[in-house]
């Protein structure tokens, strides 16, 4: 099953970083967190992607061929032959950076494409087939096996993911000028929202009319009328990055090595797949 995953925004919220690089390109602990997203899947044993690219294509383009030398580890390169050895020579465990096994369809989908046409030109690499939809700015520890089996379970077209983020400002309750109770940013009581989290069936692309459509508007709308959506309630963390604010939350969270959404072994991934594991490569 592919894995799509919207990365041409323009990211106008994020301005201070996205006048440089495009949203999903902005780094968290020093690697882009279009990758972490690609990681989170991967550790579930989902390691074929579908990238619709718009703004600054280029800089995704480059990055996603040059990963294997920007990523945490040292090097050695021997001239004579030709060779790079990407073996961690120091020892700091470079598996938890290996993209082994992955392929990535990056496509071009144009500049102004809207979220839903983005999806609908993504049609062509992922045929007729069920697959996995987010954005390239959000992660969580939603449970991808669990979402899959209650989207088999329902037979609908589309599962969402719905979350309940922490709220921005603590909590209040009040019995005239006395605090009866003061929850420092608590989780959001009510109102369940989209968590972008998706699996969809290829009936999806026929809700979507073309490049000026958004996903969140009509196709949803229908959706929803014709009884075609479900709600995946996920409980646990969750959090997009919209606001520098949101970035420096999600560096220091990485920063204590126990970020919510880090898996550092594929838990998927077979002992035969780590022995064929290759740490050189020819250029």
């Amino acid at each position: 099953m592919k894995v799509a995953i919207l990365a041409g925004g323009l990211g106008s919220r994020l301005a201070e970083e996205t006048d440089k690089r495009p949203k999903p390109m902005v780094e968290i602990g020093n690697v882009p967190i279009l990758w972490h997203i690609m990681r989170y899947y991967a550790a579930f044993g989902y390691r074929d992607f579908a990238v619709a690219l718009g703004y600054k294509a280029d800089y995704v383009r480059r990055y996603a061929t040059d990963f294997a030398t920007l990523a945490p580890g040292n090097l050695r390169i021997d001239y004579s032959r030709r060779h790079v050895d990407y073996t961690a020579l120091d020892g700091n465990g470079r598996d938890e950076w290996s993209m082994d096994g992955w392929t990535l369809d990056l496509l071009d989908t144009g500049l102004h494409t809207n979220t839903g046409g983005r999806i609908k030109r993504l049609k062509q690499v992922i045929g007729n087939e069920r697959f996995l939809l987010t954005w390239g700015d959000g992660v969580s520890n939603v449970d991808l096996d669990a979402l899959l089996a209650f989207h088999k379970s329902h037979g609908k077209l589309v599962t969402l993911t719905a979350v309940r983020p922490p709220a921005r400002f603590g909590h209040l309750d009040l019995d005239g000028d006395r605090i009866v109770d003061f929850v420092e940013k608590p989780q959001t009581g009510d109102g369940w929202i989209n968590g972008a989290y998706f699996v969809c069936e290829p009936g999806v692309f026929d809700y979507i009319e073309g490049d000026a459509t958004q996903f969140e508007h009509e196709p949803l709308q229908n959706l929803a009328r014709d009884g075609q959506l479900m709600a995946y309630r996920h409980d646990g963390f969750w959090q997009c990055m919209d606001t520098i604010r949101d970035k420096a939350l999600l560096e220091k969270l990485w920063a204590t090595e126990a970020a919510p959404w880090r898996v550092p072994t594929p838990k998927h991934q077979s002992k035969s797949m780590i022995e064929r594991r290759s740490d050189a490569c020819v250029f």
